[in-house]
């Protein structure tokens, strides 16, 4: 992401929290750019400009992990995601054997979603120190059920 992607990025990341509001989910109020500045890598997707969405990620655990894919609800529901979700996945597979993330378990647009692209449940007995450590910082988003999802890359 370069520097005159960040506010298209921040707005779009803010835009898609709304739908957590919409579906109930009070979620305490963050600063997208927090999650920008501790990433390895951000992802923007551009149209004429416009950011429509972006996938941040870090390594962790000797694999990457997705901290947070967002695509403004403007542009939702037209492969703006996935097509985030799979660049994160094919950049991984260089040097990766897996992509984990932590999302809420329920919501059609979390953990179903990951579910339907590959992605499967990773019980905590799998989970390594890092991935320990990050579902620890997460205790105050967890206001709905989560879980720690992985998809291998090879």
């Amino acid at each position: 992401m370069g520097p005159a992607d960040e506010a298209g990025a921040v707005a779009a990341s803010l835009a898609a929290d709304t739908l957590f509001a919409q579906a109930g989910v009070v979620l305490p109020p963050d600063d997208p750019r927090e999650v920008f500045d501790h990433a390895d890598r951000v992802l923007v997707a551009v149209d004429g400009g416009a950011v429509l969405g972006l996938a941040a990620t870090l390594p962790l655990d000797g694999g990457v992990h997705l901290e947070q894919v967002a695509v403004h609800p403007d542009h939702g529901r037209r492969g703006v995601g996935s097509a985030l979700l799979e660049a994160v996945c094919a950049d991984a597979a260089a040097g990766s054997p897996r992509v984990t993330l932590t999302t809420f378990r329920d919501l059609p647009w979390n953990g179903p979603w990951y579910a339907a692209r590959g992605f499967a449940v990773l019980p905590p007995d799998a989970w390594g120190p890092g991935l320990r450590a990050l579902w620890e910082q997460e205790e105050p988003i967890r206001v709905r059920p989560r879980v720690a999802m992985v998809r291998p890359t090879g």
